[in-house]
């Protein structure tokens, strides 16, 4: 019989760095001095995990200015356990500076500590030495009746009875490690290719082709890409913002002063995907004045009736309208407050009659024509989301000069706080997530939606695009881009709506995307040992978890007692595994209300006496 209890944790990226800051907050009051023996199992450093680990390219940036970055809890997050305040990462830079913390980081690293100011776009790896900082301090905030124990290994499988310990089987251990509780933080998932990207890599092969499916852009070997020919890339978010960056710049080209100096060894790249266009550019100023409004449309009561009634729910019927609705009440409180010359009603007026008219019905939009004069003032979300349905252009080139004038557009507006109410509309949509979780899986449109209006890149990236295409390294394909196997001639064809009769010919298809978050699509083996052992997943291969506290469910709807799951992969997926400074942080509440169910369960083994061998 062991002397204590032991609990194993998949992972230890930012996710598992969290649920151990958790376990060390809430410790004292949930555990006392009980023994407590906690396993990390991942093969990558811990704090930063796979995605920020350190030694991946300056090249690769984060998509948050450093002021927007926490992993630490405040009072606006709900949640049952204490807060613990730390430091934003802008802050946590000052303290390297004033001697206050040292850092385990390369020399290159801390020179860009030294030179990081709050509106500053750090690299992955200066976050690696935060989030390892972090980690750190979790570790060392522990009651000293917990023992931590690091493996840096894969973890290939958990198995075991619902009713006794759990057997963890790592990749090179012939034993595996006993656990009376297992917590899976394993981030975003290695994928099985789907039907469409095997077919492609045979055509590939056959043809002696390059085809580079779905993947980690940092983890991709772009060596294959050849200097000086087309290459087809599906995709225009973030994964096409690092590869972006690794064929230009990571082959010896130069930006200088909205110029783009060609090295000779950059592949052309045709981009293009559903929309046509990049994510919209990060805001580029912070807010003033009266705080934004709290949900009024997107409540725990609106949850808790749509969870109660009947049957699946349907997101475009049942809960985009007042998502719609929500969105639109933060653009509009902020346009009448902070820019109130721009309006022509009463603002009491108007947020009464809102109010009362439906989501997306004529009223609503005659209100707003009346009170809002200026189309531009005018929040549009269709229009925001798919910005060239309808739009074609005569020839390639000019579609490219519009999506230059576009790229113009947005970067004018996303750094001009004139149009501060598109700051609003971001903080609704951080909101709006929130609530939005608790509805389990409602689909990826709305995920995707987020991160195109939300989570895109910084605005210097999309001065740089803009700078590639003028170069002719990038050139744009325009919206609902397909591509084709040619068997006849061997190779690959593009084109999209937007110039119709266009298309482009090339040896190389790239995939600009993460792999999706599905298990039953996973190449992970262990993801694989939990559905073939009667975890339940959804129809978009999510795993379930228990909204409460991230048990994992079976198909027969029962919580498993003694297995957690957090992360994208799951049906309580979220925006990130850290956040930006008091807006709530949904992932710091989850990994609250784990590590509290986690201690609660281990204390009532240790003080009952019920470990089992």
């Amino acid at each position: 019989m062991s002397a204590a209890p032991t609990l194993v944790v998949i992972g230890c990226g930012p996710r598992g760095t969290g649920v151990i800051e958790r376990i060390a907050a809430n410790a004292r009051e949930l555990y006392g001095d009980l023994p407590l023996d906690i396993h990390l199992v991942d093969p990558y450093p811990a704090g930063g995990g796979r995605i920020w680990r350190p030694d991946q390219s300056p090249l690769l940036w984060m998509n948050s200015m450093a002021e927007d970055v926490t992993m630490f809890t405040d009072e606006t997050v709900e949640l049952a356990g204490p807060v613990v305040a730390g430091p934003a990462l802008h802050a946590w830079a000052e303290d390297v500076r004033a001697g206050r913390v040292t850092p385990d980081a390369e020399p290159a690293v801390l020179a860009e500590i030294r030179g990081l100011t709050g509106q500053d776009f750090p690299s992955r790896r200066l976050q690696s030495a935060y989030l390892r900082w972090t980690y750190d301090r979790a570790l060392a905030a522990l009651p000293p009746g917990i023992t931590v124990h690091e493996h840096r290994t894969t973890a290939i499988a958990v198995t075991g009875p619902r009713g006794s310990r759990q057997r963890v089987r790592l990749r090179d251990r012939a034993e595996p490690l006993l656990a009376d509780l297992v917590v899976l933080t394993v981030g975003h998932l290695d994928a099985e290719q789907e039907p469409e990207q095997a077919e492609l890599s045979d055509f590939a092969a056959r043809h002696g082709l390059i085809h580079l499916p779905p993947d980690f852009t940092a983890d991709t070997d772009l060596t294959a890409l050849p200097a000086g020919e087309p290459v087809i890339v599906r995709g225009f978010g973030l994964a096409f913002i690092d590869l972006m960056a690794l064929l230009t710049e990571g082959r010896g080209g130069r930006h200088e002063n909205g110029v783009y100096r060609p090295s000779g060894q950059e592949p052309v790249l045709y981009v293009g995907s559903r929309r046509g266009v990049p994510y919209h550019s990060k805001i580029g100023y912070t807010w003033t004045g009266e705080r934004p409004p709290p949900p009024r449309y997107l409540t725990p009561a609106w949850a808790d009736e749509l969870l109660s009634r009947p049957g699946p729910l349907d997101f475009r019927r049942d809960v985009w309208p007042l998502v719609g609705k929500e969105l639109g009440h933060a653009h509009y409180h902020r346009l009448f407050t902070a820019h109130p010359e721009r309006t022509a009603l009463d603002p009491e007026v108007f947020d009464a009659k809102y109010a009362a008219a439906d989501p997306g019905s004529p009223e609503l939009a005659d209100l707003v024509a009346g009170a809002v004069p200026d189309p531009a003032d005018r929040l549009d979300l269709d229009a925001l989301d798919r910005p060239l349905d309808g739009v074609t252009y005569e020839s390639a080139e000019a579609l490219q000069e519009g999506l230059r004038d576009y790229i113009t557009a947005d970067l004018t507006r996303r750094h001009n706080p004139d149009h501060s109410a598109d700051l609003a509309v971001f903080l609704g949509l951080l909101s709006a997530y929130a609530q939005l979780i608790r509805l389990g899986d409602i689909g990826n449109w709305w995920h995707g939606f987020f991160s195109y209006l939300a989570s895109g890149p910084p605005g210097p990236r999309l001065e740089q695009l803009r700078a590639l295409s003028r170069a002719g390294v990038v050139r744009f394909l325009g919206a609902s881009i397909a591509v084709e196997a040619d068997e006849e001639h061997g190779v690959f064809r593009a084109s999209g709506a937007t110039v119709p009769g266009e298309h482009i010919e090339a040896r190389a298809l790239v995939e600009a995307r993460l792999p999706d978050p599905s298990l039953r699509h996973t190449a992970s083996p262990l993801l694989r040992t939990l559905y073939e052992g009667g975890a339940a997943v959804t129809d978009t291969g999510l795993l379930s978890v228990d909204p409460g506290d991230s048990r994992i469910v079976d198909r027969e709807g029962r919580p498993h007692p003694r297995r957690f799951a957090l992360g994208p992969f799951t049906t309580a997926r979220n925006s990130g595994a850290f956040t930006r400074p008091r807006t709530g942080g949904p992932a710091f509440r989850q990994n609250d209300a784990a590590a509290r169910a986690a201690l609660g369960f281990l204390r009532d083994l240790s003080c009952h006496g019920r470990l089992a061998s």
